[in-house]
């Protein structure tokens, strides 16, 4: 074999060097996009507040439990989600822009009885109740995932800005899910806002690690209650799970009551349909508005995601006035139409006689007056 020549010599040279320079390319890029995980993954339980979670009712051998035993996934022969997921005929996405409308500026001051409901995308939903502002469920990241980088990213961008937000009362979480508790929008609340965080029991570890302070935090187990001014807020039962890392149920999940003097609201966070919807209605109700969860659901995991018909069984059972859909729209995180849990949800609304409205994001919903539904997804979807 001939002697490489020293131009081959240095052109060697130049293919080893530039595959040393795209490696470690690679290799910070890598680095990067999982720097902020392990601080995603949030926080551990320890001392006072592991003897509370360990107290709880909910809480047996080691992990929270629903009422009746769940399963997340449920098999089903034949199906494989995988390839569904790929090649199935869903279409998963709109196929024009989500309209997204800036909502006016909230009134200013007490209200009296006014109660309005601004939907901000997903679970986010404003609750303006008798001159009270209530935030549930904060999520104004690009994507709901531990990476900045990967993940279910948005379908539409926020009405306004994290720090356009008015002054709020206080914020709510239903649980630990990606898609609920976003590490991002919560530093960015911590910053802009005083307004206490009302979470299920173990979700306070969370915030303290990243950096909310503990006389913000307010931690609650189901049936407790928690006054803010004219409020009172409740947590109560939902049939869900909780988990941001490798580990499930070390934290609890809840749904919602935000009660005033004169006119009351329930959020149900994730769950699916059980009984415990007209113990919560009677207990709670009746209520002028319920926000109530509608996508994300398949029968894989028909215990954990309500059906848009068990949805509207839900509200009946809770003793709703008026119903307005929450958890659709904003990210793709199941194999149904992006469409088609609100065209479910129309249909059954009409069978059974309930009110009904279904706001643009950033649509403000005057829960007296509500707007009649145009079917504005349709347009898009």
């Amino acid at each position: 074999m001939a002697a490489a020549t020293e131009p081959d010599r240095r052109r060697q040279r130049r293919r080893r060097a530039a595959t040393a320079g795209a490696v470690g390319v690679a290799v910070a890029a890598t680095a990067w996009a999982l720097r902020d995980i392990p601080t995603a993954l949030g926080g551990r339980i320890r001392g006072d507040r592991a003897q509370r979670v360990a107290g709880s009712p909910q809480y047996r051998d080691g992990v929270f439990r629903n009422p009746v035993g769940t399963r997340t996934m449920v098999t089903e022969p034949g199906r494989n989600l995988l390839r569904e997921l790929l090649f199935g005929p869903q279409r998963r996405r709109p196929t024009l822009p989500v309209p997204v409308l800036r909502p006016a500026d909230p009134p200013a001051g007490p209200t009296g009885p006014e109660l309005n409901i601004v939907w901000h995308g997903h679970a986010s939903t404003l609750i303006e109740i008798e001159g009270h502002r209530v935030l549930t469920d904060p999520v104004w990241s690009d994507r709901c995932s531990p990476s900045a980088l990967v993940g279910p990213r948005r379908l539409h961008a926020p009405p306004v800005a994290l720090d356009e937000l008015p002054r709020l009362d206080a914020i709510l979480i239903s649980h630990d899910h990606y898609d609920h508790l976003d590490v991002a929008s919560v530093r960015g609340l911590t910053r802009t806002q005083s307004a206490p965080f009302l979470v299920p029991l173990g979700v306070g570890a969370h915030l303290e690690r990243w950096g909310v302070p503990a006389g913000r935090i307010v931690e609650l187990d189901w049936d407790e209650r928690h006054r803010i001014g004219g409020l009172e807020i409740a947590a109560t039962a939902a049939q869900h799970f909780s988990g941001r890392g490798l580990r499930r149920d070390g934290t609890l999940w809840a749904s919602w009551v935000v009660a005033g003097t004169h006119r009351r609201v329930f959020y149900t966070g994730d769950s699916g349909y059980f009984d415990g919807y007209a113990a919560i209605g009677a207990a709670h109700g009746p209520f002028d508005v319920t926000l109530m969860q509608i996508g994300a659901y398949d029968a894989a995991w028909p215990h954990i995601h309500m059906f848009p018909e068990e949805a509207v069984a839900a509200h009946l059972d809770l003793r709703g006035d008026l119903l307005v859909p929450v958890h659709w729209a904003t990210f793709n995180l199941a194999l149904h139409s992006w469409a088609e849990p609100v065209d479910r949800l129309w249909r059954e609304t009409k069978a059974r006689g309930v009110r009904l409205a279904v706001p643009r994001p950033g649509e403000r919903v005057v829960v007296d007056q509500p707007p009649p539904v145009d079917a504005w997804w349709q347009t898009v979807a």
